[in-house]
């Protein structure tokens, strides 16, 4: 008589690289990141970004709060999916809010830390580095903190989404270079902002997407 094959205990469905969740993770947010580019876009080509004082550096905050927003509903709407009792309103107003902070850093040597300029070159170069690291970091870590809520060695998630946008603004700023000339018409620097974010967005959510899938990978559907 033979012995019947042993049965694998029950335990979490794992996930795995280029599954489903990964292919819906780069459709969605690819989508919503490069729909949320374009707000800041938008703004800077209406010349609204132009205004003086802090008018101007508020309203481009403003662009870049909505940007996050967008990027924060599409990748909730997918977590969501995976994690039952994941937080889309924290999620969302997170990564707003990091998007708020890594614009500010962005745009900080052309607005109000123009000043920095005239420090030692080894104080810039110390500032440089943090500020890169803020500009990088800053969704990740937001977003950590609603993910570690759910998800083991959450803290990964952070060393991912840097890496994907490291990534992403190095394709977008070898998009964009070599095709933003001066006195181009609104209409083309448009469009090629437009390429260069998709660009950046497709990049950043692959990127993102095999974080996610590594992170999920082994947990149970709730």
């Amino acid at each position: 008589m033979s012995t019947p094959a042993p049965v694998a205990p029950a335990g979490p469905r794992p996930v795995a690289p280029g599954s489903p969740l990964w292919r819906r993770w780069l459709v969605v947010v690819t989508a919503g990141e490069a729909a949320g580019f374009l707000v800041p876009v938008l703004v800077v080509l209406s010349g609204a970004a132009d205004t003086a004082g802090a008018a101007g550096l508020v309203v481009l905050l403003l662009a870049g709060a909505a940007e996050g927003a967008l990027l924060g509903a599409a990748q909730a709407s997918v977590l969501a999916r995976e994690v039952a009792d994941l937080s889309r309103r924290d999620w969302v107003l997170r990564t707003a809010a990091a998007a708020v902070l890594a614009w500010a850093v962005g745009t900080g040597p052309s607005t109000w830390a123009a000043a920095v300029l005239d420090w030692p070159v080894p104080v810039q170069a110390v500032l440089a580095v943090v500020a890169g690291g803020v500009l990088l970091g800053s969704i990740g870590v937001a977003q950590w903190t609603v993910l570690r809520r759910h998800v083991p060695h959450a803290g990964r998630w952070v060393a991912w989404t840097t890496a994907a946008w490291l990534a992403g603004l190095a394709v977008f700023t070898a998009i964009t270079t070599p095709l933003w000339q001066p006195g181009q018409a609104p209409v083309l620097i448009a469009a090629v902002g437009a390429v260069g974010g998709l660009a950046m967005a497709l990049t950043m959510a692959a990127v993102t997407g095999r974080g996610a899938v590594r992170l999920l990978a082994g947990r149970r559907r709730t």
